[in-house]
């Protein structure tokens, strides 16, 4: 099998984690959250890694982790929203997986991370976040579009990992 992972990349709060965990038991796949790990390494939170040791460390961090992931194999791997950004990353990751961008507006992405209760974002920690979310999610627009875009807005989780699997089961199906 050529790639046989699926990464899930896109802007917070666009599903990728609930999305990721339902493919992952569908297709009987191991389920990575790239943030979970580098916390767990780091012993730390993400806030705290940005304030304690600065973004510059956690992108190394991320870097570290995705080249990690490469070599594995029959993963979900859902990716921290800048993550598949990093030239060097993308390339490591798309070595082995399929690459899926999960899309959604800017006022149901405001909305879902609203309701995250317990979970701090770093980057939103402004006056106005939904400014924030519309003024990252255009500088991120170029390097998101590189990828299939998956639009999350106004679908269930159960949807879109289903629409997902027919894509990815598809490829498999063309190069076998």
């Amino acid at each position: 099998m050529d790639k046989p992972n699926i990464v899930l990349t896109g802007f917070m709060g666009t599903g990728k984690t609930t999305v990721g965990k339902l493919i992952a038991r569908q297709l009987n796949h191991v389920f990575i959250d790239t943030d979970e790990v580098i916390q767990e390494r780091a012993g730390k939170t993400i806030p705290e890694i940005f304030i304690e040791d600065g973004e510059e460390a956690f992108r190394k961090m991320e870097t570290a982790v995705a080249r990690e992931l490469a070599d594995q194999q029959k993963i979900v791997i859902c990716t921290g929203g800048r993550l598949m950004l990093d030239p060097d990353n993308a390339a490591a990751l798309g070595k082995t997986g399929r690459v899926f961008c999960l899309v959604a507006t800017p006022e149901e992405i405001f909305e879902r991370v609203s309701k995250d209760t317990g979970v701090k974002r770093p980057l939103l920690s402004v006056p106005n976040p939904k400014k924030r979310i519309v003024e990252l999610m255009q500088e991120r627009k170029e390097g998101y579009g590189q990828f299939l875009q998956i639009i999350t807005s106004q679908k269930t989780p159960e949807e879109i990992a289903q629409k997902i699997i027919t894509i990815f089961t598809a490829d498999i199906k063309l190069i076998d």
